[in-house]
């Protein structure tokens, strides 16, 4: 209407609304909880894993000697590595989470950049231990004939499928992590530019 009437409209005439600095809370927390279950699934089936076999290890004349044999996550340092590793980003994933509600009660300042630093930190912990785990089990699945190493997984095969579950799982808790970094670097990207 000022416009018809040859009235000037004014820049600054006119509120324009903030952009909204955070996401809605349930996003990270939902993705919080995933991450967890991830970790903490790759934790428990990895540790738990284990398989023993008997096999025929000589022949005497025409009796068969047989030996068992245990395969163990204990028993290679990178699965140890893997253990370890999502065990800490189980409880780092759960430590956040108690933060996340406690926060609401008390003010703490800083907790969001101390949460994505150590979200960054899991990161690069769980996908460096998932890495050298995968390596491990590769050379377990196909051995390495240039060293004449023999593959496992022939004889080990629940062994095996259970690494490869706990692999699955680990790996999606470090795109987890991931989503949930680069969602918490561009909150407080967003909340620094507000209060500019």
């Amino acid at each position: 209407m000022a416009l018809e009437n040859g009235e000037k409209l004014e820049v600054g005439s006119c509120p324009i609304p903030k952009a909204k600095a955070e996401l809605p809370s349930w996003v990270l927390v939902v993705l919080r909880l995933l991450a967890l279950f991830a970790t903490v699934s790759a934790t428990l089936v990895m540790a738990l894993n284990k398989q023993s076999i008997t096999m025929v290890v000589a022949l005497v004349g025409s009796t068969p000697i047989t030996g068992t044999l245990t395969a163990k996550f204990q028993h290679t340092p990178a699965f140890v590595f893997f253990v370890t590793a999502n065990a800490i980003a189980s409880f780092h994933n759960l430590l956040m989470l108690v933060l996340g509600l406690v926060r609401k009660k008390f003010d703490f300042k800083g907790l969001e950049l101390l949460a994505t630093l150590t979200d960054m930190m899991m990161v690069a912990l769980v996908s460096a231990a998932a890495a050298a785990a995968s390596a491990m089990a590769e050379l377990g699945k196909n051995g390495n004939s240039h060293a004449k190493w023999n593959k496992i997984c022939d004889n080990f095969g629940s062994y095996c499928d259970h690494g490869a579950g706990a692999l699955i799982a680990s790996f999606l808790g470090v795109a987890l992590l991931m989503s949930l970094t680069a969602l918490s670097i561009t909150t407080l990207y967003k909340n620094q530019a507000i209060q500019k």
